[in-house]
C-alpha cells in the first residue's frame, strides 16, 4: 500500500496484480509505504475503509481517493499458480511439486480449499460483504497504461513501471470443463472485472 499525502491518494495493493512493480516505481514519491509484512502491504479495501480511512481523513481534513488494479480472473489464478510454483520448488515435500494448473484450479474450487490453493479472491479484496466495490477507482491490470496515465496526472510526473517479482514460465493450460467451472466459481470476480471501464 502506498499513501500519497499531498495528492490525497492511496494505492491498495491487490495481490498478484502488479503491486510490486507499482511500489518499486513509486515508493520514493509516497509519503507512507507499507510493503512488509504482507498483511500490511495487502490491506484490503474493507480493512482500509474501517481502520485507515478515518485516521487519514481526520488527520488531513479531507478524504483520500483509493485506487487499485484488478487482473482478469483466470489470468490472476494463473499468476498465483506460477508464483506458488516458484516457492521452495527444490523441496521434495512442497505441495506444488508436480502439480498441474488443472489440479491447482480444481483445488481452488474445493471447500475447504487446501492451504496451497487458499488464495482468496480479488472481489473479496476489493469489495465489501455485499460485493459492492469499496475502491474509488479500479483499473484493469491488462490495461495498465490507463492506470499509469492516471497516476502521472495525479502525481505530476512521468512513470515507468519495472518488471519485478516475475514468476517462472510454466504450463497453464486448462480443460474447457474446468474453465467453465471456474467461470461459475469466480462469478463475483468476473462480474466485478466486467464493470471496470
Amino acid at each position: 500500500m502506498l499513501i500519497f499525502w499531498d495528492q490525497r491518494l492511496v494505492f491498495l495493493a491487490t495481490p498478484k496484480a502488479g503491486s510490486s512493480a507499482v511500489e518499486s516505481a513509486l515508493e520514493s514519491l509516497a509519503s507512507v509505504t507499507m510493503q512488509r509484512p504482507a498483511a500490511l502491504k495487502h490491506v484490503s479495501a474493507a480493512q482500509y475503509r474501517t481502520h485507515l480511512a478515518p485516521l487519514l481523513a481526520g488527520s488531513a481534513g479531507a478524504p483520500f481517493t483509493t485506487v487499485a488494479l484488478m487482473r482478469e480472473p483466470l489470468g490472476w489464478l494463473r499468476s498465483w499458480f506460477r508464483f506458488r510454483q516458484r516457492d521452495d520448488i527444490e523441496d521434495p515435500q512442497h505441495p506444488m511439486r508436480g502439480r498441474s494448473f488443472e489440479e491447482f484450479a480444481n483445488d481452488y474450487m474445493k471447500n475447504p480449499r487446501p492451504p496451497h490453493a487458499d488464495i482468496g479472491s480479488q472481489a473479496a479484496y476489493l469489495c465489501g460483504a455485499d460485493n459492492a466495490p469499496m475502491v474509488d477507482r479500479i483499473f484493469r491490470y491488462e490495461n495498465i497504461d490507463a492506470f499509469v496515465h492516471f497516476l502521472e496526472d495525479r502525481l505530476d510526473c512521468a512513470i515507468t513501471l519495472p518488471r519485478v517479482n516475475v514468476p517462472p514460465a510454466v504450463d497453464v493450460k486448462l480443460s474447457a470443463a474446468t474453465e467453465a467451472r471456474l467461470h461459475v466459481h469466480m462469478a463475483t470476480d468476473f462480474a466485478l472485472y466486467d464493470q471496470i471501464a
